[in-house]
């Protein structure tokens, strides 16, 4: 038997189990496409691969429709559709893949001049996909929304070619703007992040212009942009009570803890069995990262729902200007058996904070309210939390 805490901390990426393959992805079904030549809107997509980094394949993507296909990249859209109607769309996205080096964005060719033209377009582009080969397989994983078959790309053709927003066309155009201001001059003008990882993962953005996998470029915005608002929320005065949310959605539940201190942060998970990166254990398995006031130097173990869970509560308290240490629990049940990406844990702590607070004068108080909220055990949570039995008179002095 694999345990679980091994799946949670790999995710399908890497295979601390010994295998050369994930056992949970492979066993997944994804759609099949009986044809080498693709027409469709794409809304756009393209997608980087990460393998044999730094040199990659870039993967321009169009469902076989044509239209509005807006909604294929909206996750906003995605949170509140039935999850079969979710992965139907995203698994309709057929793939034509073209090999890169990763410094091929700072003199870009034709061909990839027209995938970014693609990448930064404000809205559906037409395009004809034809392929060396009928496409297969498809992606699954943690960080990114499910992804169709594909095949190395023969030939790309643009139908129409909407232009970019003026903003985004200013960021692609200046070649003397530091990446991350570049990102959170997007993010400022009400650009999504999806967007903006998108424009990132295409040498879009920055000084030295390199092509970015997707995954690392999701989580690069969304770690980038809660940095800076970090910054701006030390500023500000904290929270004056204990602010306790909570959501429970599709087999999950998401609970905030905002504490009246100064900034830090925690992002724990509890997955079930018959959970995604639970399906082989027969106990609950918590797994918690955090940082103090000033930061952490290192990737946390937990991966990209980190940084994506850290977005939600730093946009929250920076439109309160207020500051507080956030404590972010999840826990995800039995039947929720699919990666689908972390923008579903972006979208639902966004979502969470969208409602009324519950109140509490103290920690204790509160605590105890979300012991009935959880079904796995507190002391579990509290071993391993910030707000570890050792520590909880500290809070509240």
């Amino acid at each position: 038997m694999i345990r679980p805490e091994l799946c949670i901390r790999c995710r399908g990426a890497k295979y601390l189990c010994g295998l050369s393959y994930c056992p949970i992805i492979v066993n997944t079904k994804t759609v099949r496409i009986d044809f080498k030549e693709v027409y469709g809107s794409s809304p756009p997509t393209v997608f980087v691969g990460r393998f044999s980094y730094p040199k990659i394949t870039i993967y321009p993507s169009t469902p076989p429709i044509l239209g509005d296909t807006t909604k294929f990249e909206d996750s906003k859209y995605w949170l509140n559709t039935d999850l079969s109607e979710f992965l139907s769309m995203r698994l309709s996205l057929v793939r034509g893949g073209v090999k890169y080096h990763r410094d091929d964005a700072r003199l870009p060719d034709r061909f990839l001049l027209d995938i970014q033209s693609i990448t930064i377009s404000s809205r559906p582009v037409e395009l004809d996909l034809r392929l060396k080969r009928i496409p297969s397989g498809g992606i699954l994983d943690e960080s990114l929304p499910p992804l169709g078959p594909s095949a190395p790309l023969e030939k790309l053709e643009i139908a129409t070619l909407p232009p970019p927003l003026a903003v985004v066309e200013k960021v692609y155009d200046d070649n003397d703007m530091r990446a991350k201001d570049g990102i959170m001059k997007l993010y400022n003008a009400g650009i999504d992040v999806e967007k903006i990882s998108r424009i990132l993962s295409i040498g879009g953005i920055g000084k030295e212009r390199k092509l970015v996998p997707t995954r690392w470029s999701i989580t690069a915005v969304d770690k980038a942009i809660s940095d800076t608002l970090i910054e701006n929320i030390k500023s500000y005065d904290t929270i004056d009570k204990v602010e306790v949310y909570f959501r429970k959605h599709n087999k999950n539940i998401f609970i905030a803890i905002l504490l009246p201190r100064d900034w830090s942060f925690e992002w724990g998970e509890a997955w079930y069995p018959g959970s995604t990166w639970n399906k082989f254990g027969n106990y609950v398995d918590i797994e918690v990262d955090n940082e103090r006031y000033h930061g952490r130097s290192d990737y946390p173990e937990i991966g990209g729902c980190y940084y994506a869970s850290r977005l939600g509560v730093t946009e929250f308290l920076a439109s309160r200007k207020r500051q507080a240490t956030a404590i972010l629990w999840r826990e995800i049940y039995g039947g929720f058996n699919l990666p689908v990406g972390v923008w579903f844990v972006r979208e639902n702590v966004r979502e969470m904070f969208k409602g009324k607070p519950v109140v509490f004068d103290d920690i204790t108080t509160a605590l105890n309210f979300v012991k009935r909220l959880l079904r796995s055990d507190l002391k579990q949570w509290l071993s391993k939390s910030l707000l570890s039995f050792n520590t909880i008179d500290k809070w509240l002095k």
